[in-house]
């Protein structure tokens, strides 16, 4: 196996960190990301240890792309794999929410990986060699109640990457979306609520239940990142379970999202047949 240089964005905890820690432990190089790298160094001194860089990048800064120009020149002047993964949620009622935290949670879930690939890209194209790894969620296909900002911002980043994976297909940069089910991280610690706290008329409607079983869900989530880390890597390298997958678009993890998933497609099934004589009904012939 040839040895890659990979960039990991939210490299501080969860997803990010695992990532970066198995790249570095299969012998690949990590430039490891963080909003700041000395708390995120501290808090995982193994990324260091086995000869993983620190830089800072906020995803949300209009600086982002030079920055991760910048790195990547820094590093050779090669990048063979882009992990987006830097993201949080907002959870809660539309209604709810004022502009500026939808636009945050916009900004940093949908704005930012464009960002980071904007600075990336040219890169992988000089080369016609690349990995672009966007982390949704099972929010990204199937949306539930609280989550429709985040759903929304999941949903953007799997309808973009389809079109990437199409646009950068010539260059023979492959694109690759990882949907975690629920993972026992401090995700779901660090989610946010809107300020302006959960109106009243929501009181016991599934919104409300669904932020109550999320919060009650701290400690409990069936997912090991550690593991999921291990099969995205898999999947890039073409080793373990990821042989012969090279043509994988999309990379569900945990049985609960896999049954999410399963039950959207016999869903959109159902509706697609009900409504197939109102589509086809719509023609001038």
């Amino acid at each position: 196996m040839t040895p890659k240089v990979w960039l990991v964005t939210g490299a501080s905890s969860g997803l990010g960190a695992a990532i970066a820690e198995a790249a570095l432990q299969a012998g690949h190089s990590v430039i490891a990301t963080a909003r700041n790298p000395t708390k995120a160094a501290e808090a995982n001194p193994q990324i260091s240890s086995l000869g993983g860089t620190w830089i800072k990048l906020d995803v949300t800064s209009s600086d982002t792309a030079r920055a991760v120009e910048s790195a990547i020149n820094q590093a050779g002047g090669v990048i063979d794999v882009v992990v987006n993964n830097a993201g949080y949620s907002l959870l809660g009622s539309i209604e709810d929410m004022s502009e500026a935290e939808i636009e945050t949670q916009f900004s940093t879930n949908v704005y930012g990986p464009v960002r980071v690939l904007r600075g990336a890209l040219p890169f992988m194209r000089a080369r016609k060699s690349g990995n672009v790894i966007n982390i949704s969620s099972s929010a990204g296909i199937d949306g539930l109640p609280t989550c429709a900002i985040y759903a929304g911002t999941k949903f953007a980043l799997e309808g973009m990457s389809e079109s990437l994976a199409k646009e950068l297909a010539p260059f023979n940069i492959r694109v690759l979306v990882v949907e975690p089910g629920s993972l026992r991280t401090n995700f779901w610690t660090a989610y946010v609520e809107p300020a302006a706290g959960m109106n009243e008329g929501y009181t016991g409607t599934p919104l409300d239940h669904v932020l109550d079983a999320f919060k009650s869900n701290k400690g409990k989530q069936p997912g090991d990142a550690v593991k999921c880390a291990q099969r995205v890597l898999e999947v890039i390298d073409g080793t373990g379970m990821g042989a012969g997958k090279g043509d994988l678009f999309r990379l569900p993890l945990g049985l609960d999202c896999y049954n999410r998933f399963q039950n959207k497609i016999n869903n959109l099934q159902d509706n697609l047949l009900q409504a197939k004589d109102i589509a086809h009904s719509t023609s001038y012939s």
